[in-house]
C-alpha cells in the first residue's frame, strides 16, 4: 500500500488525528462507563449478585461482632463476678460471626473476580472482533502499538482497577451504612464524634481527586504511546542499525520514557496522599472516641463494654474512607482506560453487506468506469479512470512511486470503497455483492509477506484449512519451495515462528505464493510479489505464474518492467491517472513515459 504510507505519513494521519481528538474530547462520564462495563458483562452478572449479597452478610457479621465483644468484657468487669454462662456464650456467637465473616468475604472475593475475569475475556474477545470489523482505513490510521496497547494493558488496568476499586467500594459503603445504624442505636454522642470528624476526610479526598484526575489520564495515554513507539522500532531494528540511528532512537525514547515517568510520579504522589490523610483524621477519630467514652463511663452513662465497641466501630466507619481513597488513582487509571476501549468498541464497523448476495459465477471480467478516490478529501489521487479487463487477460500496472498502483488494488479488493463512478466484476457492481464472495475470487500476493506462527502446511493451507496434504505439496512444487521444506527436519511440520524470523525473505515470500498456488482462484493479484526473490528463483516462480495465470484475470503490479513484458495490457500511471496503456511492444513504438522508464532500467541492468 505505498500510495496510503506516503499519505499516512503526512496529512492523512494529521486529518484522522484531529478528527479523533475532536470525537475524543466527548468524554463518557463515570456513570456511563460503569454501565457499559456491566452490560458488556451482563452474561455472569449472577457472579455479582452473589457478591452483593455476601458483601452485606459479611457488613452485618463484622457490626455484630464488636457488639458480643462488648458483652463479653462486660461479663468481666463491672459487676464483680464473672457471668461465665453469659461469657462463654457471647465467645461462641463472636466466633460464629467470625466465621460467617471469613467465609462470605472469600465467597464475595470469588464471586467478584469471577465476575470481573469473565467480562475481561468477553471485552478482550470483542475488542479482537472489532479489529476485523472496522473498516481497514481505522486499522491503518491507527497506532498499531496504541491498538494493542488497548487490547491488552487498559482491559488489564480497567478491569484489575474495577475489581479492587469496586470490591473496596462495594465494602466501603455497606460497612459506612451498616456501621452508622448500629452506632446510632448504641449511643448517640460517640456517634456523633465521629459522624462530625470523619467527612474531614472526604473532603480532603476530593481536593486531591480533582487534581490527580488530568495526571492519571495522561499516564494512561503515555502507555499507548510508550507501547506504539516500542511496537514500531522493534519490528523496525534492521532498518533503525543499517542506518546507525540507535542514538536517535535512544534518545527519542528517552524522552517519551522521561514524560511518562515524570507524569506517572505526579500521579503516583496524588494517589498515595490521600491514605495517609484520612488515616490520620481516623487517628483523631479514634483518640476522640476513647477519651470521650472514658469520660461517659466516669459518669455513669455507658458500659465499658461499649467504649470498645465504638473504638471498633470508629475503625470500621473511618477506614472504608481510608481505603476508598486509596484506590482513587487505580478507579481514575480504570475509567480512563475503560474509556479508551470503549472508544474502539464503539466505532463505527464497515458498512454491513450481510443482506447482499454472493458472487457465485466469476468469470474474470472487470470493469472501471468513472472512478475517482481519495484517502484525503483534499489531496485527489485517482481521477477518472477507466479500463475495461476481459477474461484471462494478463493486466500490469506500472509508474512511480505513489503514482496509484497499490490504490487500484485496494479497489479491486475495496479494501476501500471509490468516492464516484463504479467497477464491476463479471458485469456485478462490487457495491451489490458481499465482500467475502469478492475477495474470495482474488489470488493475492504482496510485497510485505505475512506468516502466522504455526507450521508451514498450516500457512500454506491459510485460505482452504482442509486441503489435503498432496495438494499443499503441489502448490509448494509450482512455487518453488517444495525441495528446501523437504531439507527441514520436520519437513511440512516445521514452526514458523516470530512472523518467519526462521526464514529468509525469499522463503517467507515463496510461502505466501504458494497459499495462493493451492487456492486456484479466478483472479490474481501480484503486488510485487516476486520483488524480494533472487533473479534465478524468480525466474522458476514466473514460469509458475504463467502456468497458474492461464485463462485467469491478473493484475500485476510490478516495478521491474522486464517481468511484465507479455502482459496483455500495461497501464501507466503517474499522479493517479492513467497516461498510456497498451502492450509492451506498442508503448515502446510511442516513445512515451514507458518507453523512457523502461530503457532507463534496461541501461541500469546493463551498467551493473
Amino acid at each position: 500500500m505505498n500510495d496510503y504510507k506516503r499519505l499516512s505519513s503526512g496529512e492523512m494521519r494529521d486529518d484522522f488525528t484531529k478528527k479523533a481528538k475532536q470525537k475524543y474530547q466527548k468524554k463518557n462520564s463515570a456513570f456511563k462507563i460503569l454501565k457499559k462495563v456491566f452490560f458488556y458483562a451482563r452474561e455472569y452478572r449472577i457472579f455479582l449478585y452473589i457478591a452483593l449479597f455476601m458483601d452485606i452478610i459479611n457488613t452485618v457479621c463484622n457490626i455484630m461482632m464488636p457488639i458480643f465483644v462488648g458483652k463479653c468484657i462486660n461479663c468481666i468487669v463491672g459487676k464483680g463476678n464473672v457471668d461465665f454462662t453469659s461469657l462463654y456464650k457471647n465467645v461462641i456467637i463472636v466466633a460464629a460471626f467470625a466465621i460467617g465473616a471469613a467465609i462470605s468475604y472469600f465467597t464475595q472475593k470469588f464471586s467478584l473476580s469471577h465476575y470481573n475475569y469473565k467480562g475481561t475475556f468477553k471485552i478482550r474477545d470483542l475488542l479482537f472482533e472489532k479489529f476485523q470489523n472496522v473498516p481497514i482505513s481505522y486499522i491503518d490510521t491507527t497506532s498499531h502499538g496504541d491498538l494493542i496497547s488497548r487490547m491488552i494493558n487498559d482491559i488489564d488496568m480497567m478491569t484489575d482497577g474495577f475489581l479492587e476499586s469496586f470490591a473496596v467500594t462495594l465494602s466501603g459503603l455497606t460497612s459506612i451504612i451498616g456501621t452508622l445504624i448500629a452506632m446510632l442505636m448504641l449511643n448517640l454522642k460517640l456517634s456523633a464524634i465521629i459522624i462530625l470528624i470523619t467527612p474531614i476526610s472526604i473532603l480532603i479526598s476530593l481536593i486531591i481527586v480533582k487534581k490527580s484526575k488530568k495526571f492519571v489520564k495522561q499516564e494512561v495515554a503515555l502507555q499507548g504511546d510508550l507501547s506504539g513507539y516500542l511496537e514500531e522500532y522493534i519490528g523496525g531494528e534492521r532498518v533503525v542499525k543499517a542506518f546507525n540511528h540507535e542514538e536517535k532512537s535512544i534518545e527519542n525514547f528517552k524522552s517519551l520514557n522521561e514524560r511518562f515517568r515524570a507524569t506517572t510520579l505526579k500521579s503516583v504522589f496524588y494517589s498515595v496522599l490521600p491514605g495517609p490523610t484520612t488515616r490520620f483524621v481516623n487517628g483523631l477519630v479514634y483518640g476522640a472516641v476513647g477519651l470521650f467514652g472514658c469520660l461517659l463511663a466516669l459518669r455513669g452513662e455507658i458500659e465499658i463494654g461499649i467504649i470498645t465497641t465504638f473504638l471498633s466501630y470508629a475503625n470500621s466507619f473511618g477506614e472504608p474512607f481510608s481505603n476508598i481513597s486509596e484506590q482513587v488513582s487505580d478507579i481514575q487509571q480504570a475509567f480512563a482506560a475503560a474509556n479508551r476501549v470503549f472508544n474502539v468498541l464503539e466505532e463505527n464497523n464497515e458498512i454491513s453487506d450481510a443482506r447482499l448476495p454472493d458472487l457465485l459465477n466469476c468469470t474474470g471480467e472487470v470493469e472501471i468506469k468513472n472512478v475517482n478516490f481519495s484517502y484525503v478529501p483534499k489531496t485527489n489521487l485517482i481521477q477518472n479512470l477507466n479500463l475495461s479487463v476481459k477474461q484471462g487477460q494478463k493486466v500490469a500496472i506500472v509508474g512511480p512511486t505513489g503514482c496509484g498502483k497499490s490504490t487500484i488494488i485496494n479497489l479491486l479488493m475495496r479494501f476501500y470503497d471509490v468516492n464516484s463512478g463504479y467497477i464491476t466484476v463479471s458485469d456485478t457492481p462490487v457495491k451489490e455483492i458481499t465482500r467475502s464472495s469478492l475477495r474470495s475470487k482474488y489470488g493475492m500476493v504482496l510485497q510485505d509477506t505475512w506468516l502466522f506462527n504455526s507450521t508451514i502446511r498450516e500457512n500454506i493451507a491459510y485460505g482452504n484449512p482442509n486441503a489435503p496434504l498432496e495438494d499443499v505439496i503441489e502448490a509448494a512444487k509450482l512455487a518453488g519451495i517444495h525441495e528446501y521444506i523437504e531439507k527441514l527436519p520436520k519437513k511440512y511440520d516445521t514452526e514458523i515462528i516470530e512472523g518467519g524470523s526462521n526464514l529468509s525473505q525469499g522463503e517467507k515470500q515463496l510461502i505466501c505464493i504458494a497459499r495462493v498456488m493451492l487456492l486456484k482462484p479466478p483472479m490474481l493479484i501480484l503486488d510485487e510479489a516476486t520483488s524480494n526473490i533472487d533473479t534465478r528463483t524468480e525466474q522458476s516462480v514466473q514460469r509458475a505464474f504463467d502456468t497458474m495465470m492461464s485463462g485467469r484475470t491478473s493484475f500485476i503490479v510490478a516495478h521491474r518492467l522486464s517481468t511484465i513484458t507479455s502482459a496483455d495490457i500495461i497501464l501507466v500511471m503517474n499522479k493517479g491517472q492513467i497516461i498510456e496503456q497498451g502492450s509492451h511492444q506498442e508503448l515502446l513504438k510511442k516513445k512515451g513515459f514507458y518507453s523512457n522508464l523502461y530503457n532507463s532500467q534496461f541501461e541500469t541492468s546493463n551498467n551493473h
